[in-house]
């Protein structure tokens, strides 16, 4: 009872903090007001006025941050409808009202992204205020009378899930592009069409005094919570795109902090808690969600610097033992583009090991962590230079994703390498809204062969000749794996891509009981999670581990590249896949013999289905012998040959002319 209240309390403390850092704006600045003179320094210290601009020109404020995503990914749009609108009466400036972005950082910031366009340092908000902007970015579009004609996003190519608010989407290209339309609209006289839409970026980190005598400060309260559940990925040189490791990094993303945490946004994680433990689970408690809500409702208050607890000493380096040896995706870096969607890329590379080997621990590591969101490493058979799901038993090697600590094996502990086997790097790209490149890699420590007690594997469930009508929305799909000798599980790993809805593995014991090991009721492309169960499960022999997901190809789904699309099985982010990977080792000590080829194909079937394939090879290889005895019973043998006259030979008709 006591936790459900706090619950309520956070979620109405995270309501406070967010109607506080609006500031009442959109109450005060409706569309259709005139907007008196504006007055700020830009970042080179001129100062700006509305009356300088004059009233013969339509103004585009563009609001930006330069830590925020959507920020830097819609800059170089900006810049282009900047040049494109230039020679017909329109200025484009940009604010920043962000308490935590410094001059030093905007000016950086707008090299990187070649803003020429004037940069104004909005100093406690005032101009967020008067035209009433929350969140970045977001456009506020002032006609030649001042007036306030459109405010809203620049276009609706990403976002949030109406339906599913920690749920992002990315479309392929915009279907509505709102501000070029509003410029074109006003140009032409017309009054505008949509006058205001909704911003999905970041909150603006406000000066707000903190409230006298605090509950919770940051020293104390914010500070643990952070470092437990964020630090990791929000450090300098990590995928978070701002860091969380002092008071002045974090107070202004406090606001911010607490919504996508009340959203269960972040820390990321999609599995549903009534099934399973996990050692990994990274949700924050309702206390902890509480604290965090409250904090920034009070005005995000420091406290003494001195309660402080010690940092955690995350690894800069290497997070496994120093590896015996280190494999590049490639000889050469990858390009990674300012904007758009990039395909999955894939790189094979051999490295060239002549005997087998045995593997106490592996580490994926992204080369540009500021572009690199998740990669999968498959060990491929000699030969082989794409990744065949007839073979995807024990194919997965490891993986990256954001916030993910690699493990090192326990002692007696090892995935075995073949010789002669390639590695094939999987790599998801996000850009960043500035081009970059990338030279991913991956350090492996070998086990001593003569201390191997137990043989760990990755095996999977898998489907590959499942087809998603265009359209279905609902589509789904089935895989079976049967376990041929009594094993320990370890992990989970559902694999699908954008059209990916949910997903859960069930397993079916041989007594008949059934158990939900993992649900993930709304399946994130964007996060590729390893689920490691907090103690090792028996799977015994027979047992069937059943995975079901369910596909959205409609034009529901904001992520679906082409709702038309019939889909089928591919790598391409674009096509679908759906594996049930999972982690495993033998109950008993000793090495065992690999799961053959043929398996994962003939547990995809029912008892039924393969008895029914069974009896129907076996009829058709009698029709085929009996029809094969009647030809040879019809066939003359070698003494009746021979004793047919030479000239019926004369007597077959003359066909040649």
């Amino acid at each position: 009872m006591r936790r459900q209240f706090l619950l309520l309390i956070a979620g109405w403390l995270v309501l406070a903090a967010v109607q506080s850092a609006q500031g009442g704006a959109r109450g005060t600045a409706a569309i259709g007001d005139v907007v008196k003179d504006l007055a700020a320094k830009d970042v080179v210290g001129a100062t700006f006025s509305l009356t300088q601009v004059g009233r013969d020109k339509l103004i585009v404020f563009a609001f930006l941050g330069v830590d925020c995503p959507l920020a830097k990914l819609y800059s170089p749009r900006l810049v282009e409808l900047a040049g494109k609108y230039k020679s017909r009466g329109v200025v484009f400036i940009a604010v920043d009202s962000n308490r935590q972005d410094s001059m030093t950082e905007i000016i950086a910031f707008a090299r990187r992204h070649e803003i020429t366009f004037q940069i104004l340092k909005d100093l406690r908000q005032t101009i967020a205020d008067r035209l009433g902007a929350t969140r970045t970015p977001q456009i506020v579009v002032l006609d030649r009378q001042h007036r306030i004609r459109y405010r809203g996003r620049i276009d609706d190519q990403f976002g949030f899930v109406p339906t599913n608010r920690r749920a992002s989407y990315h479309k392929p290209n915009p279907e509505r592009n709102d501000l070029q339309c509003a410029i074109d609209e006003l140009l032409a006289g017309k009054p505008v069409s949509v006058t205001e839409t909704e911003s999905a970026g970041c909150l603006i980190g406000r000066d707000r005094e903190p409230a006298a005598h605090p509950l919770v400060t940051y020293a104390k309260d914010v500070a643990p919570i952070l470092d437990k559940h964020c630090v990791a990925c929000h450090r300098p040189q990590q995928i978070g795109p701002f860091a969380l490791t002092s008071y002045d990094e974090v107070a202004g993303w406090a606001d911010m902090i607490a919504e996508v945490t009340q959203l269960n946004r972040m820390p990321p994680w999609h599995a549903d808690p009534k099934f399973g433990s996990f050692r990994n689970d990274a949700r924050l408690s309702g206390e902890e969600k509480h604290v965090l809500a409250e904090w920034a409702a009070a005005g995000a208050p420091q406290g003494d610097p001195k309660g402080l607890p010690e940092p955690s000493n995350f690894a800069d380096e290497w997070m496994i033992p120093d590896p015996d040896e280190i494999i590049y995706m490639s000889r050469e870096p990858f390009n990674v583009p300012a904007t758009g969607i990039v395909p999955y890329q894939v790189f094979v590379v051999a490295p060239g090991w002549k005997e087998d080997r045995w593997i106490s621990a592996v580490e994926p590591r992204p080369g540009n962590r500021s572009v690199v969101h998740h990669i999968l490493v498959f060990a491929l058979p000699a030969g082989a230079n794409t990744f065949d799901p007839l073979r995807a038993d024990e194919s997965y090697f490891a993986g990256y994703v954001p916030g993910m600590k690699p493990e090192q094996l326990s002692p007696g502990f090892a995935h075995p390498f073949p010789a002669g086997s390639k590695l094939l790097f999987n790599i998801h790209y996000t850009p960043n809204g500035s081009p970059q490149q990338d030279r991913s890699y991956l350090g492996v420590k070998f086990a001593d062969p003569r201390s191997v007690a137990r043989e760990v594997t990755v095996s999977c469930a898998f489907n590959k000749t499942f087809q998603i009508p265009p359209g279905a929305f609902n589509q789904e799909v089935r895989s079976r794996y049967v376990f041929q000798r009594d094993s320990l599980l370890l992990s989970m790993i559902p694999h699908m891509h954008l059209r990916g809805k949910d997903f859960c593995y069930e397993a079916t014991y041989p007594d008949g009981h059934r158990e939900m090991l993992l649900s993930v009721p709304h399946y994130d492309f964007g996060w590729q999670t390893t689920y490691r169960l907090r103690e090792p499960k028996i799977m015994p022999r027979g047992t069937v581990i059943n995975c079901v997901a369910h596909y959205d190809n409609s034009e529901a789904n904001l992520n679906n590249p082409d709702p038309k699309a019939m889909v089928a099985w591919g790598e391409q982010t674009f096509d679908e896949m759906m594996t049930g990977f999972f982690e495993i080792t033998p109950a008993a000590e000793g090495l065992v013999h690999r799961t053959r080829w043929w398996t994962p194909l003939v547990s995809q079937f029912s008892a039924e289905a393969l008895a029914a394939i069974i009896l129907t090879t076996v009829n058709l290889v009698l029709i085929g012998g009996i029809v094969l005895a009647a030809m040879r019973s019809r066939r003359p043998s070698r003494s009746q040959r021979a004793s047919i006259p030479t000239s019926t030979v004369s007597e077959l008709p003359n066909v040649v002319s």
